[in-house]
């Protein structure tokens, strides 16, 4: 498939630092339920099920990495052949997919059952044998220093305490191996156009608009500081800044996001004039991590 590097900013980053923010949202958004409410959630929709729509899982991985095409480069499938490799939230299964085919010894859990079913049906056409199970990120069902490889792509962040996974994933990972994950970011294009619909006119913050309308019920979006500061027990902290299709208004709109207005936003969207100015409000951070030996 095609890469490009198009609305790419890079970050390497060896300073540690943080805002704080991290363990502060860890702390507020652990009501009672929510977990609950986000497995509720993906089940209904699991991430990325409006682009099968009745189509073949192969279409489903085209639309995804068209959309996505930094993916292959953050994720390295090539590279994992006969590695044990964690995908903490598989969703609907097409980068786990491309572990197997990569000759990785991939494991993949998810909160959903939904997402885990697809996922399954998915390997099971294909001819691939599967490892999935149903797990918590916070909680992962693995010994210590299993894997060689964790990657979570778009996942942490729905969590209630992100910084848990964060440390659940460097627990499970061997000395010496790599962790890659993506978290949402602060600010972003897709936060302020959130912000700009439903948050100007209540006052809110865009951090707290985005906890509220993206996606599943407390979403949280970080800072490259804040990151730093999660990631403060690993070594060879790298982030990629990248647009989201959501910052470009690339994807197809969400039901919440119908009719003529919204369709007369996706197409006069000036994605030519975002790509160019727009570079340090991307959405994703793309953060690859080494776990010290």
């Amino acid at each position: 498939m095609r890469k490009t590097s198009t609305g790419v900013h890079n970050f390497v980053l060896g300073a540690k630092g943080g805002s704080g923010y991290a363990a502060c949202m860890a702390s507020s958004v652990t009501a009672p339920g929510l977990k609950a409410r986000v497995a509720e959630f993906w089940n209904a929709a699991p991430c990325g099920s409006r682009y099968l729509a009745g189509s073949s899982f192969e279409n489903h991985a085209w639309e995804r990495y068209r959309l996505e095409p930094y993916i292959f480069d953050f994720a390295q499938f090539s590279s994992s052949r006969g590695q044990r490799v964690l995908e903490i939230g598989v969703g609907m299964g097409a980068d786990y997919e491309q572990w197997l085919r990569a000759g990785a010894i991939a494991t993949g859990v998810d909160l959903s059952q939904e997402s885990l079913a697809h996922t399954r049906q998915r390997c099971e056409l294909a001819g691939l044998r599967h490892d999935l199970h149903l797990a918590d990120a916070e909680n992962l069902p693995f010994p210590n220093e299993t894997f060689g490889v964790v990657y979570s792509y778009g996942v942490m962040h729905h969590s209630p305490d992100t910084l848990r996974c964060v440390n659940e994933a460097r627990r499970v990972l061997k000395p010496g191996g790599t962790a890659r994950i993506m978290l949402y970011h602060d600010p972003s294009i897709t936060g302020l156009m959130l912000w700009l619909r439903f948050g100007l006119w209540k006052w809110q913050t865009i951090r707290r608009c985005v906890f509220d309308r993206l996606e599943s019920p407390g979403t949280k979006t970080y800072s490259v500081d804040d990151v730093l500061s999660m990631m403060s027990s690993f070594e060879n902290v790298a982030v990629e800044q990248v647009f989201s299709p959501g910052d470009l208004l690339l994807n197809r709109p969400s039901p919440t996001f119908r009719g003529w207005f919204y369709s007369l936003v996706w197409k006069l969207f000036p994605r030519s004039i975002v790509r160019r100015f727009g570079r340090r409000w991307g959405l994703f951070l793309l953060i690859t991590a080494r776990k010290p030996i």
